[in-house]
């Protein structure tokens, strides 16, 4: 009787495999940047939320930024990434909704602005659901 050792699935060659790494990091700088200077201004990000009529602006405030944060990290290094991948496609389209709603706007440049970002964001969630589907690559902590 013989066996066949059944592999996890990651990219096919060296070369996606460094893609999936690079790609993962590049990703997630805007998260780590982002969430680092809400942690340095908490009190205006929750002025902010709570101007959109959200409950509890300075706990969501802080939530936001450590989802930022550790999502962005877990990411970086490929620690349970598809599952971090799908929690922040999550959270980006939340804060799209709530923070950039274009929709809701007079025509400016003030809905222009936030189309962009909305857009932006739509296109990082698009990477964060090719990342889940694809899983972190070799490179990466859920390898081992």
């Amino acid at each position: 009787m013989s066996t066949t050792a059944i592999r996890p699935v990651y990219a096919t060659s060296p070369l996606a495999d460094t893609a999936l790494l690079i790609g993962r990091i590049v990703l997630v700088v805007i998260y780590l940047m982002s969430g680092v200077q809400k942690f340095t201004d908490l009190a205006s990000i929750a002025a902010m939320i709570g101007a959109k009529g959200l409950p509890q602006p300075m706990i969501l405030a802080t939530l936001a930024a450590i989802t930022e944060v550790a999502g962005a990290l877990l990411i970086a290094v490929g620690l349970r990434t598809r599952l971090v991948a799908i929690g922040l496609l999550i959270f980006t389209l939340i804060a799209t909704y709530f923070f950039h709603d274009f929709w809701n706007q007079p025509p400016g440049p003030e809905q222009m602005n936030n189309m962009i970002h909305a857009m932006k964001n739509l296109s990082i969630c698009g990477a964060f659901l090719m990342l889940a589907g694809s899983g972190p690559g070799r490179f990466s902590m859920d390898r081992r």
